[in-house]
């Protein structure tokens, strides 16, 4: 879980914080930064091809190795061509690798949630979170406060993704080795009938979207709110006309994830509490590179060290403690108690954007923000688990997440027209409300979350 946690967290900067700095540093105005969180959309979309991960696997690889291997490999690729882009000149297609890499993180993920998923007995599922995200923030460790060092001291940019490029084409060693897991027992759909549902909901996804974008012509313009509300309905409008291709074509691997989860009680509620429960963190994370370097005025450098090496450390702290909580406690009284702490270490942030500039300050408004993270980290990913389904493990894991992810995603364009617009200490507090519906959400469906619990924990047990 260490060594594949690491393996997972290594690319997740590479198309974020470290590419904001970079964005930065080359001058590029604040808009464009934030519109680069859109990159990130292949964590939202993964579910998409998840199934088929859990359908196919490479020849003599095994069933999670192979795609391990496959995804490590097109990553070490990804980064090398990054390197060779100039982001003053060539925006665009740092665009297109910044999309590559998230699109090979996020296949990664599938297959270490699913692997995950499978491997962990409910009683380890505590400590195994909290280990893969020890994992996890050792890499961004190495992609995000190394990288900026580094990139500002010692190697430049292009050396520095060169350098990320090596260690990705190394965990491939690693995937060779790990543990194998067999195959669910139950029939599988013929081959065709599975691409053909894919292709099919994959058409209509993408076919609505275009055609949506195309209709919205010239009325709907400008960067702000209304662009940013449109764009967000054509998304969902696409995501629905997808769903209904992939039902009407019979895809199989699809569908029955999602006919599956969907017998739980409240399972709507469900699904929205994923995507709040660390809303107000994701909006507060979202521009928190930009605003320590340009609102703020740190260097490059300072923001390395403390940023992402404090960071990091507070992170390790806090998983850990989640997991020893979750060893001793319901999964319900951790997810609350640690949702609170998470709304209210926003608030460091806020006091930053309106005291003078303070190293000490920076240092303690981070510190606090990433232990209360690392808590809530530990006790969603553990959540997370309790919801997943053995039979579909990759397909549904990678539904939950996707959606857990959607707040991380698309608060990027929303907070860089917040800042513009009202400044940074109004767009800080208003990080702290939004954190605010998930918590209520979680104790109006605090009796589902035992509920799921105790189903996993009787389904690895065999009771159930």
């Amino acid at each position: 879980m260490l060594a594949l946690g690491f393996a997972s967290g290594l690319p997740l900067a590479l198309s974020a914080g470290t590419l904001q700095a970079w964005l930065t540093v080359e001058g590029i105005d604040i808009r464009t930064i934030g519109f680069f969180a859109l990159a990130g959309l292949p964590y939202t979309f993964k579910f998409v091809w998840a199934p088929l991960v859990d359908r196919f696997e490479p020849p003599r690889l095994g069933r999670r190795r192979g795609w391990l291997v496959l995804t490590q490999g097109g990553l070490a690729l990804a980064c090398l061509a990054m390197a060779t882009l100039d982001p003053a000149t060539q925006i665009e297609w740092v665009a297109v690798a910044a999309v590559s890499i998230a699109f090979l993180s996020a296949s990664q993920d599938i297959v270490f949630d699913a692997y995950r998923s499978d491997l962990l007995l409910p009683a380890e599922r505590g400590a195994g979170a909290a280990v893969s995200v020890l994992g996890y923030r050792i890499a961004m460790l190495v992609s995000g406060g190394l990288a900026l060092i580094l990139a500002d001291t010692v190697l430049g940019w292009p050396n520095t993704y060169r350098l990320m490029a090596a260690l990705f084409a190394g965990f491939i060693v690693v995937s060779l080795f790990v543990p194998h897991i067999a195959k669910p027992d139950g029939p599988l759909a013929p081959v065709g009938v599975e691409l053909r549902g894919f292709a099919a909901m994959l058409g209509a996804g993408v076919g609505a979207f275009f055609v949506l974008r195309w209709l919205s012509g010239d009325w709907v313009g400008g960067d702000g709110f209304p662009r940013l509300a449109y764009n967000t309905a054509t998304m969902l409008v696409a995501f629905v006309a997808a769903l209904r291709a992939a039902r009407w074509s019979g895809f199989p691997s699809f569908v029955a994830p999602w006919d599956a989860f969907f017998e739980r009680r409240h399972a709507i509620g469900l699904l929205a509490l994923i995507v709040l429960y660390k809303l107000g963190d994701a909006f507060a994370g979202s521009l928190s590179t930009a605003f320590l370097i340009r609102g703020v005025g740190f260097s490059v450098a300072e923001v390395g060290a403390v940023n992402k090496v404090l960071g990091l450390l507070a992170t390790i702290v806090g998983a850990l403690a989640g997991g020893v909580w979750l060893a001793k406690r319901p999964l319900y009284s951790a997810l609350m108690l640690f949702g609170v702490l998470q709304a209210v270490s926003n608030f460091g942030y806020w006091l930053l954007s309106v005291m003078p500039k303070s190293f000490a300050l920076m240092a303690t408004a981070i510190g606090v923000e990433n232990l209360c993270g690392g808590m809530g980290t530990a006790a969603f990913v553990a959540f997370l688990m309790s919801l997943t389904d053995r039979r579909f493990s990759a397909a549904q894991f990678a539904l939950l997440s996707a959606l857990s992810a959607v707040g991380r995603v698309y608060v990027g364009p929303a907070a860089g027209v917040m800042v513009v617009t009202w400044g940074w200490p109004s767009f800080f507090l208003v990080t702290v409300v939004t954190a605010l519906p998930g918590l209520v959400l979680l104790y109006w469906l605090r009796a589902d979350v035992a509920a799921a619990d105790a189903e996993a924990t009787r389904r690895a047990t065999g009771t159930l």
